[in-house]
Parts: structure tokens; C-alpha cells; sequence
């Protein structure tokens, strides 16, 4: 089959299956901006980007600057069919941007599949989830069918969907679930495993840390309240006074990738901070921005506990990546995590909001850490059985392009 991807910053979800299409034989292509200068593993062309929307209206130009991506996209897919003769079997794309929204007016005889990330709501996730950051409710409601118009519009058009996690597929309205198949994106588990050898160094402070040293890791895109910075920020203070030798290495970017940006000129990174910084001896808290991905590898694996927080949202890749190296993982005792951690069997849950129990369990994870050793055992198990890349996720996921785009097929193994 000829098989088209669509992702404004590809490989996106798809740097695996992408390049195991291609090497089953299928020709597989890549429709993305073009300012992605991401390493491809297949043939890429890219549109023009759009212009910055400039409406006075903030519905009007959520809508209308997905609109503006997707004709883009739709004025590049028009020339690849006209000058190059170009038709695809099927097209796989992510639709969060709008590059998805009329590409059904140049190839109508392709399978549109796409990838099902989340459905906004106006109750139940992260809405109105947070009350520290409750807005007008009549706003935030309008405001947020508003940002889900592409969404609803594009999953009509598709033939098929792929969610990676059942929380992120009940998202979806009732009516399109037939056409949601579930299938993580995979984790792999061979690269991400535990190493008793493991060194994470902090060279410009002249620190080092290895396996059984007390270590917490926090992960996050960037350090924002989606993904419980302030809440983890709070429940430091306790947990370092109460363990001298701890450290606490924390991943992630200023700025924001989900939510709101703070309104006051103060990243959300610094306003937290800010919040404990005379209650912290910032001498054992290590903010590492970026950092490479074996890096990243090698901090999980010197990590005596992992904290994971999220709103009620899209699951975080690093969740499942602290899981697989065998992290000692306490999460957010919402949704997302629910489905992936068995409390006190793969790992622990504690309200988003407990900051004392936030503190009280972290500090227990340090102190006790021999007692979590099956919880550590069974996290990684889990992974391997569940969610490994290549010997689960990445066949099924295959199986699901190939299926879905020939027309309606079998269904694939429940996960």
C-alpha cells in the first residue's frame, strides 16, 4: 500500500511504525511543516506554514487557525496528486493541528485513519479539574467545545482511529468509540531496563549519583500544573528536611505545553519555586531543563522514586518509561494513572492535591526502599507483558494500518 502520514512535527507518535511499514514493503511517505527538521525515517514533503491568526475573537481564531493549518496541508496534498501524480491507500494522521481537516477533498478514495489523542470536555478532565486555577464556568465551557470542533469534525470523516489508552479512548462521544481501536504507541523495554551499573553525573556541580543513592526523579515536557509541578514543588520541602541525603533531580522546560501561561510575567517554574525556596536547600535540587534521552535513560535508572503527576489528560510517555527501568513510580491518583499503576502492586497512588501525603510517601519511598523492591519487579513486568514495543504494541499497531486501511476487518485482540 501507499501510505501517507500526516504530523506537523513528525515522526511524532509514529518514529516505529512508520519505518516497519516501510519495511514490509509498503511505500510510506510523510506530509509535515515546513520548519520540522526532525530526523525522518521515511520520504518527507512538507506545506508552508501558516500565518499568525490575528481575529479579535479567541473562538473564532482557535478554529480558524487549525482551519488555516489544514488548508495548508490540503494545498500541499492537492500538488502531490497533481504534479506528481500521487495517491495514497491510506492516510494516517494526527488531527490535533487541523493538518487532517480536508484531505479528504483530495484523495476521497484513501482510508483516512487517525490518531485519537483526546476529546475535550467540558466536566470530568482537565477543565475543571484543578479548582486552584478555576476560570468563569460559562468561559471555560464554551471555550473548550470551541477547541474540540476539529476533533469532533475530523473523527466523523475517519474510517478508523487509534487511541494509545482506554482513558483516552472513553474521551471520545459514544458514537464514534466503534471506530477506536486501542493500541499504545510501545515502550522498549530492552533499552529501557534497569542497570545496577548506572551513573547520572552533574558535572558543572561536580555530583554524581548511582543505584541506591537517595534520588527522586520528576519528569515533565515542561514544568507547568497540567502535569502537577506545583503540587510535587510543595511536598519538597517536608521530604528534604526529613531525609538529609536526598536529592532531587527534575526534568522539564519553563514555559508551558498545555495550560495556561501564568499571568503575571513568572514562569510557572519560578513561581513554584519561589513559593518554597526558603524551605529547600537547593543545593540537593537539580533543575536539568533537557537533557539528551540517554541521559534521561540513565537518570531513571539511579532513581530510588519516581514522581509522576497529571490533570486528567493525555498519559505522559515517561510514566510508562520510569515504569519500564524499573522505577519505584508514585503517581496522581487520577485517571490516566489508574489505568497503568495497581496501587501497591505496580507502584502507589496519592491524590494530586495531598501535599502531605505527597511528602509522607515520598519520604517513605526513601527511607524504606527494600520494601518496594516488588512494586519496582512488578512495574517492569508489567511493561514488558503489556506494553513493550517490539514484541507487542508495534505488531498490533502495524496490524491496525493494515486492517484498517484495506476497509472494515477484523478486530484486533482486546489489550
Amino acid at each position: 500500500m501507499k501510505i501517507l502520514f500526516v504530523h506537523q512535527n513528525f515522526p511524532g507518535q509514529f518514529p516505529h511504525l512508520a519505518p516497519a511499514l516501510q519495511a514490509r514493503g509498503h511505500e510510506v511517505t510523510a506530509l509535515t511543516a515546513e520548519n520540522n527538521n526532525r530526523p525522518s525515517p521515511v520520504r518527507v514533503v512538507k506545506y508552508r506554514e501558516p500565518q499568525e491568526i490575528t481575529l479579535s475573537s479567541r473562538l473564532t481564531r482557535m478554529y480558524a487557525q487549525v482551519s488555516e493549518r489544514g488548508l495548508r496541508a490540503a494545498r500541499a496534498a492537492r500538488q502531490m496528486r497533481r504534479d506528481h501524480g500521487y495517491v495514497p491507500d491510506v492516510i494516517f494522521g494526527h488531527p490535533g493541528w487541523g493538518e487532517t481537516l480536508y484531505l479528504r477533498e483530495i484523495w476521497p478514495e484513501a482510508r483516512l485513519l487517525v490518531y485519537g489523542e483526546l476529546m475535550y470536555r467540558t466536566t470530568g478532565l482537565d477543565t475543571d479539574f484543578d479548582p486552584e486555577f478555576a476560570r468563569d464556568g460559562f468561559d471555560s465551557r464554551i471555550s473548550t467545545v470551541a477547541r474540540s470542533a476539529h476533533l469532533i469534525q475530523t473523527i466523523a470523516q475517519a474510517d478508523a482511529a487509534l487511541c494509545p489508552t482506554q482513558f483516552q479512548a472513553d474521551t471520545f462521544q459514544p458514537e464514534f468509540r466503534s471506530k477506536i481501536t486501542v493500541c499504545h504507541d510501545g515502550v522498549d523495554t530492552d533499552r529501557l531496563c534497569p542497570d545496577p551499573n548506572a551513573v547520572f553525573e552533574i558535572p558543572e556541580k561536580g555530583v554524581s549519583f548511582r543505584p541506591g543513592d537517595e534520588v527522586i526523579t520528576f519528569v515533565n515536557r515542561s514544568l507547568e500544573p497540567y502535569r502537577g509541578y506545583h503540587s510535587f514543588m510543595r511536598a519538597l520541602p517536608d521530604v528534604l528536611a526529613a531525609r538529609p541525603q536526598a536529592h532531587v533531580l527534575i526534568v522539564g522546560e519553563e514555559g508551558q505545553s498545555y495550560g495556561a501561561a501564568p499571568t503575571d510575567g513568572i514562569s510557572w517554574k519560578e513561581r513554584y519555586l519561589n513559593e518554597v525556596r526558603d524551605r529547600l536547600d537547593l543545593a540537593r535540587v537539580h533543575f536539568l531543563g533537557r537533557i539528551p534521552y540517554d541521559r534521561y535513560i540513565k537518570m531513571l535508572q539511579v532513581s530510588r522514586v519516581h514522581a509522576y503527576l497529571t490533570y486528567p489528560f493525555v498519559l505522559s510517555w515517561s510514566l510508562m518509561e520510569s515504569m519500564s527501568v524499573g522505577c519505584h513510580v508514585i503517581g496522581s491518583d487520577t485517571a490516566p494513572v489508574r489505568e497503568m499503576i495497581r496501587h501497591g502492586e505496580t507502584g502507589h497512588l496519592v491524590d494530586f492535591f495531598d501535599i502531605k501525603g505527597w511528602s509522607a510517601r515520598l519520604t517513605e519511598a526513601l527511607s524504606s526502599s527494600e520494601r518496594f523492591i516488588p512494586q519496582r519487579v512488578a512495574a517492569r513486568r508489567a511493561m514488558v507483558e503489556r506494553y513493550d514495543l517490539k514484541r507487542y504494541c508495534l505488531p498490533r499497531l502495524v496490524e491496525f494500518v493494515e486492517t484498517a486501511g484495506q476497509g472494515p476487518g477484523r478486530a484486533l485482540p482486546a489489550s
